[in-house]
């Protein structure tokens, strides 16, 4: 028995109509919104009183999702630190290959995106970058140039 694929990854935000617009600027589109609570939700998270809303974003060609949820109730739990850096035990980050890396930086800088360090090359192949996203999360970027 094996896995049939990775379906997607949930990013729990605290605003989830700027996430939305951060992920649909860098290029993903906008799959669909629905609000989730009920028995099935408390039992499946773990969490008793669940009420949350979620857009899921995909990416052009269909087959990678982003699920951005904004919990309501209950009572969302902060991590700490709140940017932690990129060498945390945990998710590490989430990467996109990109065609234009500038562009999509430029494009995500009005939303709050700040480059960790900046736009390197990899030998003749690559130019990648991370920066932070919506509620924290880095997102790197690969240009690939070889």
């Amino acid at each position: 028995m094996s896995i049939q694929r990775m379906d997607n990854v949930a990013i729990v935000v605290d605003d989830l109509d700027a996430a939305v617009v951060f992920f649909t600027d860098l290029g993903m589109e906008l799959e669909g919104r629905a609000q989730i609570e009920g028995l099935y939700a408390d039992r499946t998270v773990g969490l008793d009183g669940v009420r949350s809303d979620i857009a899921m974003m995909r990416t052009p060609d269909g087959h990678s999702k982003l699920e951005l949820t904004k919990y309501h109730a209950p009572a969302v739990s902060d991590a700490e630190p709140r940017n932690p850096p990129p060498n945390t035990l945990g998710l590490h980050r989430v990467m996109f290959a990109v065609d234009d890396i500038d562009d999509t930086i430029a494009r995500l800088r009005p939303h709050g995106a700040e480059l960790l360090g900046e736009v390197a090359r990899y030998e003749d192949i690559f130019r990648l970058c991370y920066l932070r996203g919506p509620a924290g999360i880095i997102v790197a970027l690969a240009e690939q140039i070889g």
